[in-house]
C-alpha cells in the first residue's frame, strides 16, 4: 500500500499546515486528529490549553501510532500558538462559525506560504480572543438541521480540503 514508515514519514516533505488545537477536552478527538494529520502528512500539531498530550492510552486508542509519526508542541497558551504561528508568517485562521467567515468552498489558501488552523473545544468553540488574532474564520457548509460538527470531523474535512490545495500550490505529491 505504499506506507512509509515513522522515520521516512519524518523525514519526508510536509503539507505546510499546522493544526492547533484550542482546548479540547476528549483524548478520543485528539487522537483522532492526529491520526488525520498522518494521513495528509501535516507538517505539526501545536495541543494548547488542557488539551491531551501524548503518550496517553485514549489517544493512542483512535491515533493508532500517529502520535509518534506527527510533529507536536505543547503551548499553555493557544494564544503564544498563534504568535508563534505568526512569526512563521504563517496565515492562521480558525475554524468557527462567525460574522464574516469565509466558506470553506470559497476559502482560497494561495498565501504563498503556510497556513495555520485552529480547532477549538467541543463545547465553547475556539476562543474569542484568539479568534480575534487571527486572520479569518473559515466555516464548513452545513445543510442540515444542525449546524455545528464534532471537532474531529470538522478537523478532517478543513485538512483534507487545505491539504488538497497546498499539495497543488507547493508542488507536493
Amino acid at each position: 500500500m505504499n506506507r512509509l514508515s515513522v522515520d521516512d514519514f519524518k523525514s519526508a516533505e510536509k503539507i505546510p499546515l499546522i493544526v492547533i488545537l484550542d482546548n479540547v477536552r476528549s483524548m478520543y478527538n485528539v487522537g483522532s486528529i492526529f491520526r488525520t494529520c498522518d494521513a495528509f502528512r501535516i507538517e505539526a500539531i501545536w495541543l494548547c490549553g488542557i488539551t491531551g498530550r501524548p503518550p496517553h492510552p485514549e489517544i493512542h486508542k483512535t491515533a493508532l501510532g500517529a502520535e509518534d509519526s506527527i510533529e507536536w508542541q505543547y503551548f499553555e497558551k493557544t494564544e503564544d500558538a498563534v504568535s508563534a504561528a505568526q512569526e512563521r508568517v504563517y496565515k492562521v485562521y480558525s475554524v468557527e462559525q462567525c460574522e464574516g467567515s469565509t466558506s470553506l468552498k470559497d476559502f482560497d489558501c494561495n498565501t504563498g506560504n503556510g497556513i495555520a488552523i485552529i480547532l477549538g473545544n467541543e463545547v465553547k468553540g475556539v476562543q474569542q480572543s484568539v479568534v480575534n488574532m487571527c486572520d479569518g474564520c473559515i466555516e464548513i457548509p452545513q445543510y442540515g438541521t444542525k449546524h455545528s460538527l464534532n471537532v474531529a470531523s470538522a478537523g478532517a474535512i478543513v485538512i483534507y480540503s487545505l491539504s488538497a490545495s497546498l499539495c497543488q500550490q507547493f508542488a507536493l505529491e
